[in-house]
């Protein structure tokens, strides 16, 4: 049975949780603030901590740092749980080492999802260092996918791009791999009648323009600034090398690639199979996760771009959200869109 470390200061939360862990089949130890965490820790060598971040006696960066500087605890998987939401937070944490940054109030779906998913991903690990038991990690050695964007932050190819400017084209030559600093972006493709299909959208802290790491293949889409965009550039010649160097960070972003992957077969299918409404709900629900993770701001996304990722026409979209606009579900603001309730949203049929 794996053994989890609930950190967390309110009681309620705490005891709700932990509850719901041990319901689940794990052995749950709880503390109330940072400071014990760090103590239960060192003693007990749990599989897993599940760490609030705003904590009386010592706060959760901190315990995550005091574990991070031992190599007993080092490589236990940490997930955050907190409701900071804002992008320095969730990097701050990820800096630190956090395997995963959950925001409150959660789902227990999410909760037991990402448990599994971290234990799985330690064990996969513990099976790859075993493989390589003289493989020695060096101080400049990029170790996590955080690291890499950090590496992407200090030393990428700064570049800027004004909304509706082309980052690249179909055919252009991909030498470059991009993450995101800013704005959003969309990664288009046409049909045989030339009618664009919006394949993906990119927000902060994704990466842009993955093709293959070996050959130099020409883009097969082209990628436009939904909105003044920031970007960090690095050759896919150092990427590789970083890749080759680390298999944990390649592990990682296997992970990222293949979670694309899925989300894209997902938007075919409702394309291709789910209704006027369904479509434009989940396209208005996609949106705001990829630019709005507080889910407070508005949408500032053309119309146009709304209909080309929900794959109908645009007349259709409009007569769409007045109909969610009229139920309550979504506010017009001027051009821009406000999502009043997310969770209605996603049930739409």
């Amino acid at each position: 049975m794996k053994k989890i470390l609930l950190v967390e200061d309110d009681t309620s939360l705490r005891e709700n949780v932990a509850e719901l862990l041990e319901l689940s089949g794990y052995n749950v130890t709880t503390a109330s603030n940072g400071k014990v965490a760090v103590e239960i820790a060192r003693e007990e060598h749990p599989d897993l901590v599940l760490c609030d971040i705003m904590m009386p006696e010592m706060d959760g960066y901190g315990v995550l740092e005091e574990l991070s500087s031992k190599e007993t605890t080092r490589d236990i998987p940490f997930i955050f749980v907190s409701a900071k939401t804002e992008r320095q937070d969730v990097r701050r944490g990820m800096n630190l080492g956090a395997d995963d940054y959950l925001t409150k109030p959660f789902e227990e779906e999410e909760l037991l999802s990402a448990i599994e998913c971290r234990l799985e991903k330690a064990e996969q690990m513990k099976a790859i260092l075993a493989e390589q038991p003289n493989n020695k990690q060096h101080g400049n050695e990029i170790k996590s996918l955080n690291e890499l964007k950090n590496f992407f932050d200090d030393h990428g190819q700064l570049l800027s791009f004004k909304k509706d400017e082309t980052i690249y084209s179909i055919g252009d030559h991909s030498n470059m791999v991009y993450l995101v600093l800013k704005g959003v972006i969309k990664s288009c493709a046409l049909d045989e009648q030339g009618k664009e299909l919006i394949t993906t959208i990119y927000s902060e802290d994704d990466f842009l323009g993955f093709t293959s790491l070996t050959e130099h293949l020409q883009h097969q889409e082209y990628a436009i600034a939904i909105e003044n965009v920031e970007l960090a550039g690095i050759s896919k010649e150092k990427v590789k090398a970083i890749l080759e160097d680390n298999k944990r960070v390649s592990l990682e972003l296997m992970d990222v690639i293949t979670g694309d992957l899925a989300n894209l077969k997902k938007q075919l299918l409702q394309m291709a199979y789910s209704s006027v409404r369904k479509k434009t709900a989940q396209t208005l629900v996609m949106f705001c996760k990829a630019i709005n993770r507080d889910k407070q701001g508005p949408l500032k996304i053309a119309r146009s771009d709304l209909a080309g990722v929900a794959g109908i026409a645009t007349e259709s979209l409009i007569r769409t959200l007045s109909d969610f606009k009229n139920e309550g579900l979504i506010a017009i603001e001027n051009r821009n869109i406000r999502v009043l309730n997310r969770e209605e949203l996603e049930l739409v049929n």
